[in-house]
């Protein structure tokens, strides 16, 4: 399988090689990726492009990480139906694959979320993406490992031998659907926490790895939604985030339906949950993330 890097290395195809690999899944690495324990398909981070019917330059793009404890992906209803509305919008989004636990622990999930914003970035040139204009978006544990990446990132290493390396893992705006964030509070969420950091974390690391405690000024721009009827992930998670963003003078939205279980993706099946991906939409057009 021949990866989006090499592809437009080699010069091959149409003028935005991006449209070539329309709904294809590419890897991360072209190698084993850092950390791999095997080279079965769960060992392997991958990304799948979705497109808009047109694309055109200086195109905004979103990583989509699916939500499922961090033990499974939800990668329909809250991957490839997400980036098929994202498309209607003329956004280009990546679903991502990212490795999962008991098998992989943090920091492994991180990096495959940061290997996937450095790779658009990397080449948002020849792709026709806007290169400030790269967010992620997650879906329970993946609005962790969204939050995550949106409070630990770097600008990459000038000198690296790999040119994806080079550019910055910051997102330049991030999305949270019912996130998990609080790996400390009693309304955190057992089952992400173990998937993610073992049956024994490392009270310090737990709190590091608690969106609350990790915004800062840095952090992108941030829409919340949730459900106060969410007794999964409760609530609290993305109030908590929300006024940490606040207080860090973050620009941020946050939607609170009243009713609605956990994992309602985009919520089309129930009329007021349906409204969340409209108000999205509304905040992209305020942030000039929509053109």
């Amino acid at each position: 399988m021949l990866s989006m890097a090499a592809y437009a290395q080699q010069g091959r195809g149409p003028a935005n090689p991006l449209v070539a690999l329309d709904t294809k899944t590419i890897p991360l690495w072209q190698g084993p990726a850092p950390g791999a324990q095997g080279t079965d398909d769960k060992d392997i981070p991958t990304i799948t492009v979705f497109l808009p019917r047109s694309t055109t330059p200086g195109m905004t793009a979103v990583v989509i990480c699916p939500g499922g404890g961090y033990g499974a992906l939800a990668s329909n209803h809250e991957g490839r139906q997400v980036a098929n509305y994202l498309n209607s919008l003329g956004i280009a989004a990546v679903v991502l694959k990212y490795r999962l636990g008991p098998k992989y622990h943090h920091p492994v999930e991180l990096g495959d979320a940061q290997r996937a914003i450095r790779t658009l970035r990397a080449n948002a040139a020849a792709w026709q993406i806007a290169p400030d204009k790269i967010g992620i978006m997650g879906f329970s544990a993946g609005g962790h490992l969204a939050s995550t990446a949106s409070t630990h990132f770097d600008s990459g290493k000038a000198d690296a031998a790999d040119p994806i390396d080079r550019v910055s893992s910051r997102p330049d705006f991030a999305v949270l659907g019912y996130p998990v964030i609080s790996f400390v509070e009693p309304w955190t969420h057992q089952g992400s926490k173990k998937n993610l950091l073992g049956d024994n974390p490392d009270p310090a690391l737990a709190k590091d790895l608690s969106g609350e405690n990790a915004v800062t000024s840095k952090t992108p721009p941030t829409f919340i939604f949730h459900t106060n009827g969410d007794t999964g992930v409760p609530a609290e998670n993305s109030i908590m985030y929300f006024l940490a963003l606040r207080k860090a003078g973050v620009v941020a939205e946050m939607h609170i339906f009243q009713r609605g279980p956990h994992g309602v993706g985009l919520g089309m099946d129930d009329f007021a949950l349906a409204q969340w991906p409209g108000l999205l939409a509304n905040w992209l057009r305020v942030n000039a993330l929509l053109k």
